[in-house]
């Protein structure tokens, strides 16, 4: 790839928009073959993917391979096995008989946008652009990627090993990291973006698609809650949340926050989880996001909340925050936040948990901890894109697991059936199979009876009627036939 001080933006979209049409016109099949071949170069390359994304992110190689390499090959092994009846156009028989056709057959097909342009964050870059670009790819577009600041080294090298597995390089090309790059590609002329970020991040790319009506999928940020029930076992509670601080540095958009704790177990949480904050030492803490954590920590504070591991110092090195007596009116549980910080909030039941959540803007995920019956029935009524039971993040890396927020959070999904389809456009055909047009016709008094005794004849609630209906609906035809005829 070029240096970023030599990329033309609107060359670049324009040479994915020149290869798209020969692209989308290749049988999925052998899309996938691209795909798979993709997939055993992962294998063969890994430390050197490993590599890349270390630029961007300073972790152990064990992380690296566990959060970003093996989910994104086991996404490209998902679509080599479903892609094809996910993506298969449905046909409906004309079984709905409409008077005037006879009955209509349907066809829905799920048809390419074109250019697809991916924006990509900073905390995985190769996972999160790669899975959405092996995606788009797959379903027939064109991708340009936007990495995020020190993500262009893993995006060049996943570009590279796709083209290496026989995509034209023109199918996949890697922009310069700045935010300027990504809006020279939507006025070049992109045809779906989708975007892992911030909220504010979303809202200035939708402002910039607004003009041109360009659909977007938005992953938007998260401040998720774990909803820890009466029966929770509180040593898998201590582990995951122990887990999901260490993660990423803090840095995952579904990384725990909010923690609404049953009241019998508040105290004992609180007790062991102070020691294991205390103990966990950041590999690579974001500097602003530790300062704007310390920030809202610091007027939870002043608000009534107390400080149980961490410090709000910051000329001391960042530790992860743990607070208690924490209330959902502070801004520290409305706001995203990419640093590790709990704040624990005592309730007296579930509804008081759920109606504790609701204050909270962002619904990107959640985890309960609870007997697994209850837990999934809590579960299911949480409002956020995702829900783990009894387990923290992990499970969200099934290539199965379509994933997207809502309100703050944003809109539309990755991943999945439900991704890969995000990334087609639908088009319904519809093939009259009767020889009668009576919309064509002129118009004649007795379209109006004729079209009563048919709405009747369909949906009348009683059996009666509907034969009463059918029996003046054939009279009216007959009728109807007799006198054009005539004229």
């Amino acid at each position: 790839m070029a240096s970023e001080h030599a990329v033309d933006v609107a060359s670049e979209v324009a040479a994915a928009r020149a290869a798209w049409p020969g692209w989308q016109s290749v049988a999925l099949r052998e899309r996938l073959r691209v795909v798979r071949r993709a997939r055993h170069a992962m294998a063969e390359r890994a430390e050197e993917l490993v590599a890349a994304v270390e630029t961007a992110r300073v972790r152990g190689p064990g992380e690296t391979l566990g959060a970003e390499v093996l989910p994104t090959a086991d996404a490209c092994r998902f679509l080599e096995r479903r892609a094809r009846r996910i993506l298969a156009p449905r046909r409906l028989r004309a079984g709905f008989s409409l008077l005037w056709t006879g009955g209509i057959a349907i066809e829905i097909r799920r048809d390419p946008f074109g250019v697809v342009l991916i924006i990509g964050p900073s905390n995985y870059p190769l996972l999160l652009p790669g899975v959405q670009a092996v995606q788009a790819l797959a379903a027939g577009n064109a991708v340009v990627i936007k990495p995020s600041v020190g993500g262009r080294p893993a995006a060049e090298a996943f570009a590279s090993i796709l083209h290496g597995a026989g995509l034209d390089p023109r199918l996949c090309r890697v922009l310069p990291e700045t935010v300027s790059a990504a809006r020279e590609a939507i006025a070049a002329g992109v045809d779906k973006v989708v975007l892992t970020g911030s909220a504010p991040s979303g809202q200035a790319v939708l402002a910039d698609l607004a003009p041109r009506l360009v659909p977007a999928t938005m992953e938007l940020s998260g401040c998720d809650a774990v909803f820890i029930q009466a029966d929770a076992d509180l040593d898998l509670v201590v582990s995951a949340l122990t887990f999901g601080m260490r993660l990423n540095d803090g840095r995952t958009c579904i990384g725990p926050h909010r923690v609404l704790v049953h009241a019998s177990l508040a105290t004992d949480l609180e007790e062991r989880l102070a020691p294991l904050a205390a103990g966990l030492e950041l590999c690579d803490p974001d500097p602003a996001a530790t300062k704007l954590a310390r920030t809202l920590a610091r007027e939870a504070v002043a608000a009534g909340a107390r400080l149980v591991a961490g410090s709000l110092d910051d000329a001391q090195p960042y530790r992860p925050i743990v607070l208690a007596d924490a209330s959902p009116a502070m801004r520290l549980l409305q706001e995203d936040l990419f640093a590790p910080v709990l704040a624990l909030v005592s309730v007296e039941s579930d509804e008081a948990a759920l109606a504790a959540n609701a204050a909270c803007p962002y619904a990107l995920g959640a985890t309960v901890f609870g007997a697994k019956a209850a837990a999934t029935a809590l579960a299911r009524r949480i409002p956020a894109g995702c829900v783990v039971v009894n387990d923290m993040v992990a499970p969200t890396a099934d290539p199965r697991l379509p994933f997207g927020g809502r309100g703050r959070s944003g809109f539309g999904v990755t991943r999945g059936a439900e991704g890969l389809l995000e990334m087609t456009t639908l088009k319904a055909i519809a093939i009259p199979r009767g020889w009668w047009r009576m919309h064509f016709d002129d118009p004649h008094p007795l379209n109006g009876p004729l079209l009563a005794a048919c709405v009747a004849a369909a949906h009348a609630g009683s059996i009666r009627a509907r034969l009463k209906a059918t029996l003046d609906l054939l009279r009216t035809a007959r009728a109807l036939r007799k006198a054009r005829r005539s004229r």
